[in-house]
């Protein structure tokens, strides 16, 4: 009949979608990348050869750091934690206090500062606005090195030298801070949404607690993490600013017992022992902050 193929026809006929005279079959096994593949390992392996070492070291009586292979692990890290806690009546847990005192009020200031700061770069329009944000960007590209002798000289013009503030304020502005928390607010929070909380009545400070805060809850969390650990690992600034070691935080601790191991060898021992419970708060907030950091990017995804 007219107009209808025979079964022979429709049976050779080329699927949908496909080339005619191709010859179709199972799609080709998908090859793997095994130059970047083996980069990334090597450069994983790179990243926790030192943290292994570590581990292992920690675990050896003063006796057989450097008499032994080098992972081969030792019974002493329980003696290495009762010598370092009994040394100087317990300055290391000092030390950490100090730290986490730094690090986490450091943060939290930052992050505040950062929210307020991208916020308002990110909704308000006001005359020299990008001008301001790219000379304060330039912060990003300077060295901290660089930064850490005019800090110092403006600390002692204020009186300020040997103190927690000196190093707690020049860490509470974060250009790089700043600079995500005015991406983040650019990208989740719609002008609709604070355009209709201006017409509904709301305040400008209601605005930014009520609408604002939640949205960039996620990129929050994200500076907080990292000026935690940037201000954990800090060690140039305390090291310039602080001259009492009971103000001390890790990094500036443990080197000072690392300079006194050249005489006292057996000092090595509390330096690498330190070394590894100084990771401990670290891996614990990763942890902790993970679950929140998940839940505030899935709260988020979803938005009109």
């Amino acid at each position: 009949m007219t107009g209808l193929a025979s079964p022979a026809v429709r049976k050779g006929a080329p699927a949908a979608g496909t080339t005619p005279g191709v010859p179709q079959g199972p799609p080709a096994p998908r090859r793997t990348a095994l130059l970047p593949t083996a980069a990334l390992v090597l450069g994983a392996l790179y990243c926790l050869l030192p943290v292994a070492w570590v581990l292992v070291a920690a675990t050896k009586p003063a006796s057989d750091l450097f008499s032994t292979f080098t992972f081969l692990p030792g019974n002493g890290l329980g003696d290495n934690v009762s010598d370092l806690t009994a040394y100087r009546e317990g300055i290391y847990w000092r030390w950490m206090g100090n730290s986490v005192l730094y690090a986490g009020l450091g943060a939290v200031l930052s992050t505040v500062v950062s929210a307020f700061a991208g916020y308002a770069l990110a909704v308000y329009r006001f005359r020299g606005r990008e001008a301001f944000f790219n000379i304060m960007l330039t912060g990003v590209l300077m060295p901290p090195v660089i930064l850490a002798i005019p800090q110092y000289l403006l600390m002692a013009e204020a009186d300020l030298t040997d103190t927690y503030a000196s190093v707690l304020l020049p860490l509470v502005l974060s250009p790089y801070g700043v600079y995500l928390g005015r991406i983040y607010a650019e990208a989740a929070i719609p002008m609709e949404l604070v355009e209709a909380g201006r017409v509904d009545g709301a305040g400008e400070w209601r605005i930014f607690l009520r609408i604002a805060v939640p949205m960039m809850s996620p990129g929050l969390v994200t500076i907080f993490l990292f000026q935690f650990v940037a201000i954990w690992n800090n060690f140039l600034l305390p090291f310039i600013m602080l001259g009492d070691d009971e103000k001390f935080p890790m990094t500036v601790g443990l080197f000072t017992l690392l300079k006194q191991g050249a005489s006292q060898p057996s000092l090595y021992n509390l330096v690498i022992t330190g070394a590894l419970l100084a990771i401990v708060p670290l891996i614990a907030l990763f942890l902790v902050i993970q679950r929140f950091w998940s839940l505030d990017l899935l709260s988020g995804a979803v938005k009109s």
